[in-house]
């Protein structure tokens, strides 16, 4: 077979392989800013109540964007606000409503075996619309009160998430 015959017969099957209407998935990301934003947000909020936590924006791949941890935060604060963030990414619904599932549905609590999935309160998604982009997990508050420091990042930005 010659090159030149090779060369046609592959762009000839390219054509076909690929449709003509195929195009680049584009999607909306967190900014810098954004994720600067909720965080420290989420942060702040906690710390104005006196607890001592730790936040983890992740992105719509479920990788770190920010973590920190706030001053006096315990060190396992900073992994649970990470499972949180990931948790509420993944299931595009808070964290706690997971937890709640694992508690009645043993096919909920088999996905709780999933790496990097925790079925605690504190994780929230960030969404535009049904478009999940994000997820933001606080750890360290008592008794539930990292959800609302986690929506406090959110409120934040939430002009911005349209």
């Amino acid at each position: 077979m010659s090159v030149a015959f090779r060369l046609a017969l592959t762009a000839a099957v390219c054509a076909f392989a690929i449709p003509a209407s195929a195009q680049l998935a584009t999607h909306k990301d967190l900014s810098y800013n954004m994720i600067k934003a909720i965080a420290e947000g989420a942060v702040e909020a906690c710390q104005a109540k006196g607890y001592h936590v730790s936040v983890t924006v992740v992105g719509r791949d479920g990788g770190i964007l920010a973590q920190i941890r706030g001053d006096g935060a315990a060190p396992h604060t900073m992994e649970n606000s990470r499972r949180k963030a990931y948790t509420a990414l993944t299931f595009a619904s808070p964290s706690a409503q997971f937890a709640q599932q694992v508690a009645k549905d043993p096919g909920a609590a088999q996905r709780a075996t999933l790496p990097g999935v925790i079925g605690i309160g504190g994780g929230l998604p960030i969404k535009i619309g049904e478009d999940t982009i994000g997820g933001v997990g606080i750890s360290g508050s008592p008794g539930g009160n990292d959800e609302p420091c986690s929506k406090a990042g959110i409120d934040r930005v939430a002009s911005q998430l349209r």
